[in-house]
């Protein structure tokens, strides 16, 4: 049995349960899966990116309405939504000469959500 000391939080003798590392390694994800996930959550530390995925989450929006929502330029805008659609986090149509923006799937709208119920559960 591993015995924790009470003001730290290692434990106080090395004891390695085969088992349990041996299925654990066994479900460990590949090097790749992992450095994809990294990257999606690279692109989600930004404010502004995680603000405009939760407009996209309510609707289709253009790229002059996403600016006017999070109030910057839409130059600014469009690098954001270039990053996101790199991610596969948004996707776009043109309509004429409009250019309509939403999430990729509904995998990002869960994650988004997610994110704010776990803050929210405080």
């Amino acid at each position: 049995m591993v015995q924790l000391l009470n003001d730290t939080d290692v434990c106080e003798i090395l004891c390695e349960h085969d088992q349990i590392v041996s299925l654990a390694k066994v479900e460990m994800l590949v090097d790749e899966d992992a450095r994809q996930i990294a990257e999606t959550f690279k692109i989600l530390g930004d404010p502004t990116r995680i603000k405009i995925l939760h407009a996209l989450s309510r609707r289709e929006l253009c790229v002059c309405d996403i600016s006017a929502i999070v109030a910057m330029g839409q130059s600014a805008v469009s690098h954001q939504l270039r990053l996101l659609r790199s991610a596969r986090l948004v996707k776009y149509r043109k309509e004429g000469k409009m250019v309509w923006y939403s999430l990729d799937d509904a995998h990002i709208s869960l994650l988004l959500a997610q994110g704010i119920e776990h803050i929210q559960h405080r």
